[in-house]
């Protein structure tokens, strides 16, 4: 999914838009797999704002997510 929202670099011309699109899209799916809409919101953000989709939010989420769980297994 990080790799999706990276793609507009490689279209020139029509990057931003696509960063538009995808920012909605990005926040639903990220709503979907994480079930928080505070990290669901920041994620949309950061793919609509311009030169942060380098950040990987997708990644990030699921790192702290498998942190939480593995805490709560202890």
């Amino acid at each position: 999914m990080d790799l999706i929202g990276c793609a507009s670099y490689f279209i020139p011309g029509i990057g931003e838009g696509f960063d538009l699109v995808w920012g909605v899209i990005a926040g639903l799916v990220f709503r979907s797999w994480f079930h928080s809409n505070l990290w669901a919101i920041g994620a949309a953000i950061e793919e609509i704002a311009p030169f942060t989709d380098i950040i990987p939010s997708f990644t990030i989420g699921y790192l702290v997510t498998r942190n939480s769980q593995n805490k709560s297994l202890k």
